[in-house]
């Protein structure tokens, strides 16, 4: 029985779904979940589809923990959603319930499946390909980060041990250059070094949650443009999705991995390094859209590090990069050789012209302020 017949067979049937099933197809582009749209037909209303999703239990070993963290994080948008007059039908995600009542339904052969509700009239998109889609992504992980300001963030579960932990990538990067599994670490010499040499700044984020300078936080943790819902009519960022990886952390993480992603002249794996450097234009348009939102909900000094921040997170990912170039290609899904080692510098070109640009970046964040 292929997954399509399962779906109809066994899985529709053990979630609150109004109407009569009609058919199910895959839907969108996620590389972690299997997603699937399942259509139902209604008598006096129209048809209906909704979400329907195999958890990755691979790479989320505890399903449950998860779906609490989003149970727990979406109850408490909803409420925030109401209290300022908004439709939380479409401004956060609505789980839908097994027939016994859980968030949860494991399958005949062990799988754990999710639904939610769909959010008609609106779509994600892959590239920033106008500027106000990316302010308006940052206006909605703003608010994001403003309605949850008050949530408490330790409650949450770790669902990724250590994701946005650097001084713990650090430690994994270092392993990696002493084992020399793949024979490889000779040949990247230079890069080993640029990565050293800013060894330090791995530590800043971390230390100052230690050290409580910074607040710990919800935080999203794959803050990019496709994990926004924009509204089809106003190209409005209505709704965050993809709440996996929520999970106690800084502010700074996901302004910075927007930055990281969103703000780069060229693609992740571009090889000719000429086309690779940090837009400031970009980089200004989701400042300004993600402060109006969210200034106000920040400290002063996660404010002041915001520039820093997309360095940081362009520095972690370029040594996961690395890492995984060092340690045979082993977590990274390659399409040619040396993959993994282009991804990696089209990093380290972005750090350093982001480092040539800090001051300048600086100088942005201070007009939204």
């Amino acid at each position: 029985m292929n997954m399509l017949e399962r779906i109809k067979n066994e899985i529709v049937k053990a979630f609150l779904f109004d109407g009569d099933f009609i058919y199910a197809e895959p839907f969108g582009c996620g590389h972690i979940n299997a997603t699937y749209a399942v259509y139902f037909r209604r008598e006096t209303k129209p048809p209906v589809r909704y979400i329907l999703q195999a958890v990755n239990t691979t790479i989320f070993t505890d399903p449950q923990g998860l779906m609490e963290n989003i149970q727990g994080v979406t109850s408490h948008l909803r409420k925030k959603i109401l209290e300022h007059g908004g439709n939380p039908e479409r401004e956060t995600l609505t789980l839908i319930p097994t027939r016994d009542g859980k968030l949860l339904y494991e399958d005949s052969q062990g799988g754990f499946w999710r639904s939610y509700a769909f959010i008609e009239n609106a779509t994600c998109h892959q590239s920033v390909d106008r500027p106000v889609l990316f302010t308006n992504a940052a206006r909605a992980f703003g608010r994001f980060q403003k309605l949850l300001a008050d949530y408490p963030a330790d409650t949450l579960h770790e669902t990724i041990a250590n994701f946005h932990n650097t001084a713990d990538r650090y430690a994994l990067f270092e392993k990696a250059v002493a084992g020399d599994i793949a024979g490889r670490a000779a040949s990247v010499e230079k890069e080993i070094r640029f990565f050293l040499d800013r060894k330090a700044d791995g530590a800043v984020v971390t230390d100052a949650i230690a050290e409580g300078r910074l607040p710990l936080r919800v935080t999203h943790n794959d803050t990019k443009l496709n994990n926004i819902m924009m509204d089809n009519d106003t190209d409005e960022g209505i709704c965050v999705i993809d709440l996996d990886t929520v999970m106690p952390g800084s502010v700074l993480y996901d302004f910075g991995d927007s930055i990281r992603f969103g703000a780069s002249t060229a693609d992740e794996d571009e090889q000719d390094l000429s086309l690779v450097s940090m837009d400031l234009g970009l980089f200004e348009a989701y400042t300004a859209g993600f402060l109006s939102e969210a200034g106000a909900s920040l400290t002063r000094e996660e404010i002041e590090l915001l520039p820093f921040s997309a360095k940081l997170l362009t520095l972690e990912c370029g040594m996961r990069f690395l890492t995984d170039y060092l340690n045979g290609d082993t977590y990274f899904r390659i399409h040619r050789e040396h993959h993994n080692l282009d991804r990696c510098r089209t990093q380290i070109t972005l750090v350093a012209d982001m480092e040539c640009k800090m001051e300048e970046m600086q100088r942005i964040v201070s007009k939204y302020v």
